[in-house]
């Protein structure tokens, strides 16, 4: 992966809906910090966050299946997620179908591009 496809998932993590706050500002951080003195300190806090925040496919089934999950998607959706979950999981994967996980593991998976 090319630093600007890398970039492009940076920009998708922070675009997520899903998102979670933290990451965004560290995703924001980092993009302000490119191509300056600070970008590798920026790189290693955007790292560690994505490492918080990214959650596996055994962390969400259970999460989709919860009383919790149906109050906040309502009980239909959340019952669409646990299903497209467990396909997830069938199918090999091993991280959160989100768009904010998705685009997380890919940094993740490429990190050295980040840090290079």
């Amino acid at each position: 992966m090319t630093k600007e496809e890398l970039l492009q998932e940076v920009r998708a993590v922070i675009a997520a809906p899903s998102c979670y706050s933290g990451l965004k500002e560290a995703a924001e951080a980092y993009l302000a910090a490119v191509d300056q003195a600070g970008e590798k300190d920026a790189a290693r806090k955007l790292l560690a966050e994505l490492e918080a925040d990214v959650c596996s496919i055994d962390d969400v089934i259970p999460f989709f299946a919860s009383n919790e999950a149906k109050k906040l998607f309502g009980e239909e959706q959340a019952t669409a997620m646990l299903a497209q979950a467990h396909e997830v999981k069938a199918q090999g994967g091993d991280t959160c179908f989100c768009p904010a996980c998705t685009a997380g593991k890919a940094i993740l998976d490429n990190r050295d591009v980040l840090l290079g």
